[in-house]
């Protein structure tokens, strides 16, 4: 019961506000992409992001209700899995390309877009930059779902721009002095 509140919360989060990272949008699908500058070396970077995501995932934005319960398996035909109670468990994207501290690529319908007949993928890039490490994450949607995607793209966008977000705030607050020049 749980889980199924926890969907038609993140359904009803789609009648949210559009952000201005959209890239294109229509009937058929959607890119939406964010970057952010955050103050550490590139591998610490990654590390915070791909091995420590249920340190800093939104846990509004998954099943249980608790992002401790997320991880990423960073090899090929690896899982952006939550687990669940009793073995149970969900997964929301499969890691399709890996090259450690550069980019991490899955692929699949991210929270509700699971359900609907549709699929993406999600690009993590991590970038040296003077003030650290410049992040930038990209997501291309494409399917059908009725009435079509374009109504969707603003809210999934702010959920990717908020993710940015909480990454940048996690990193800086736990990895503070690793910037590697």
């Amino acid at each position: 019961m749980r889980a199924f509140a926890s969907i038609l919360g993140l359904l009803a989060f789609f009648a949210g506000p559009a952000s201005a990272d959209v890239l294109s949008s229509a009937p058929g699908g959607f890119v939406t992409q964010h970057e952010i500058i955050i103050k550490t070396s590139r591998a610490a970077a990654w590390t915070a992001a791909v091995e420590n995501v249920g340190q800093w995932w939104n846990a509004s934005h998954t099943v249980a209700g608790d992002a401790t319960r997320m991880s990423i398996d960073a090899r090929p035909m690896g899982c952006f899995c939550e687990m669940l109670e009793g073995g149970n468990g969900v997964v929301h994207l499969t890691v399709t390309s890996v090259s450690r501290n550069v980019m991490l690529r899955m692929t699949g319908g991210l929270g509700p877009l699971g359900l609907m007949g549709v699929n993406g993928n999600m690009t993590w890039e991590f970038f040296d930059s003077v003030e650290g490490t410049r992040v930038k994450f990209t997501y291309a949607v494409g399917g059908y779902t009725e009435g079509g995607l374009e109504g969707i793209a603003g809210p999934v966008d702010y959920v990717i721009g908020e993710a940015l977000g909480l990454l940048k705030d996690y990193a800086e607050r736990t990895v503070a002095g690793t910037l590697v020049q």
